[in-house]
């Protein structure tokens, strides 16, 4: 194997197990600190990361209209995804979460059936349909399971915020390229939960050592380590074959869960989980190979 693609799979190996360590992490920090707090600490961190990654690339300042098309970026993908995710993984577990968010590239396919008229045939249908199905029966292993403000809906909820903020991203990562794209809404998603940093700054210091290391990993391993190694690996892979391996996210998810956090996934969580990403397969093997390439960052996105 050559060095570059030995340096592809590391990539790869790095990046699935930064954003599978998210769900886990998500789950130990919110035994001290609140919900929409502990985001905004999170991309504090992040925006750190940003702004000196910005300062030593310098790309062009986007225009005004970009810049308001990133603001929206970050209010629905990184604000609300992770106000809805946190606030349900007060009660739905790590494996769990996971695999309900790893469907968002289904509800981004809808979204780009219905608002950019992308193909969606029966093969895509009939995934959705198995999807679904899985998602409900992990539902059903969570406290109230898909009642609306029930935890489980609240993690959906934080899928469909990503597959709208895919969505709203594909025109700006031909223009801007995905790393970007990525900096400018961590920074615009990080601004939006600002208000919430006094809160974080007042709990923060009473959380125990483990909590603060969970929310500087959370800022530094899933939004800046992994979305570069994940760039890095799309070079490498090409957009379809990387996404492949990314269907290994929720069961390492749930793996790391067990020794750091105790909670063992029950039978209609492991169940639910292989059925609602053998729905996932259905949809994005949909027509690949007439389909049209998809920008990278289309493709699939961090916890």
């Amino acid at each position: 194997m050559s060095s570059r693609a030995s340096l592809a799979y590391a990539a790869v190996a790095v990046t699935i197990l930064s954003w599978a360590s998210a769900f886990p992490a998500i789950r130990l920090a919110l035994r001290e600190l609140a919900p929409v707090p502990l985001a905004a600490a999170r991309f504090a961190v992040a925006a750190l990361l940003v702004l000196a990654w910005l300062a030593w690339r310098r790309p062009p300042l986007p225009a005004w209209p970009d810049l308001l098309r990133f603001a929206l970026c970050g209010l629905i993908g990184i604000a609300a995804y992770n106000i809805l995710l946190n606030t349900g993984q007060r009660t739905v577990a790590a494996g769990a979460a996971s695999f309900i968010v790893n469907t968002a590239p289904i509800l981004t396919a809808l979204l780009a059936r219905l608002v950019l008229g992308e193909r969606f045939g029966t093969r895509g249908w009939v995934g959705t349909l198995v999807s679904f199905a899985g998602i409900a029966l992990i539902a059903s292993a969570q406290p109230g399971g898909l009642a609306f403000g029930a935890g489980a809906s609240l993690v959906l909820g934080s899928a469909l915020c990503m597959a709208c903020y895919v969505v709203l991203q594909r025109p700006m990562v031909a223009r801007h390229g995905a790393l970007t794209c990525t900096a400018w809404t961590l920074l615009a998603g990080a601004l939006w939960l600002s208000p919430w940093l006094p809160e974080a700054a007042g709990e923060l210091p009473h959380a125990g050592a483990a909590t603060v290391a969970a929310v500087v990993g959370l800022g530094v391993l899933p939004a800046a380590i992994g979305y570069a190694t994940w760039t890095y690996a799309l070079g490498h892979f090409g957009a379809s074959r990387a996404t492949n391996f990314l269907y290994l996210v929720p069961p390492v998810a749930t793996a790391i869960a067990a020794p750091m956090l105790g909670e063992l996934p029950g039978f209609r969580t492991l169940v639910g989980g292989a059925i609602a990403i053998t729905g996932v397969v259905l949809v994005n093997t949909r027509g690949r190979a007439a389909a049209p390439a998809e920008p990278p960052a289309a493709r699939r996105l961090p916890s």
